[in-house]
């Protein structure tokens, strides 16, 4: 069934979920509207986009240290109520989120946050990439914009694949608690340090480390 404009315009309307996500609930449901907002509760969209606006200014600053204070994170979780922030879900929410940027040592918090020199750069080393592989120009700049995504699912926080179950990246695993818990959530700054970081060292599999912690 073709999805049209306008049905994408009215799951909108009725979830609060964005243009994207509305667009391919639709196509996962064969254009079925009500099996559409089920696939966006289920996922947590419809939960998250209707609590964006509101004010997320409690929560939690929680500490995680890994291999003996070999690795230590500091990130600032924010939720709506100060309730929610000493329950054991939101508590445990906050731990997945620091092991998650111990092990995987994200650059950026989100794409927004990306320097528009970085992203530059990578863009021009991707074109030149697909170029040196023979690729034709009508098409490098398409590839180029594949490749992208790449990047930031590599080094962008809430791009990243979760540590726990691949098939979620993080602000999934945020939309699922936003929509479990109630409130709004947001990981507003983090802090990452890693012993002896810029020195000669020996390299170490932290994934793997913190991954074993985490079962």
């Amino acid at each position: 069934m073709a999805i049209t404009a306008s049905m994408v315009k009215e799951l909108r309307t009725k979830t609060g979920a964005g243009m994207m996500d509305c667009k391919k609930a639709l196509k996962e449901t064969n254009g079925d509207m009500d099996k559409a907002v089920d696939f966006l509760r289920e996922q947590g969209l419809a939960a998250a986009a209707k609590k964006a606006g509101r004010i997320a200014a409690e929560g939690l600053v929680y500490s995680y240290i890994h291999g003996n204070g070999r690795i230590g994170v500091l990130v600032e979780v924010n939720c709506e109520t100060d309730f929610v922030a000493q329950t054991d879900n939101f508590k445990n929410l906050c731990k997945d989120i620091a092991m998650q940027i111990a092990a995987a040592n994200p650059k950026y918090l989100n794409r927004e946050e990306v320097p528009a020199a970085a992203l530059e750069h990578e863009k021009e080393v991707l074109r030149q990439q697909a170029l040196n592989e023979g690729k034709p120009e009508k098409i490098v700049e398409k590839m180029t914009i594949g490749r992208l995504e790449k990047y930031y699912k590599e080094n962008c926080l809430l791009d990243q694949e979760f540590i726990k179950d691949s098939d979620k990246n993080i602000q999934q695993v945020i939309n699922e608690n936003i929509a479990k818990i109630g409130e709004k959530i947001d990981i507003r700054r983090y802090t990452r340090y890693e012993l002896g970081e810029g020195l000669q060292k020996r390299n170490d599999d932290f994934v793997s480390e913190v991954m074993a912690q985490a079962k």
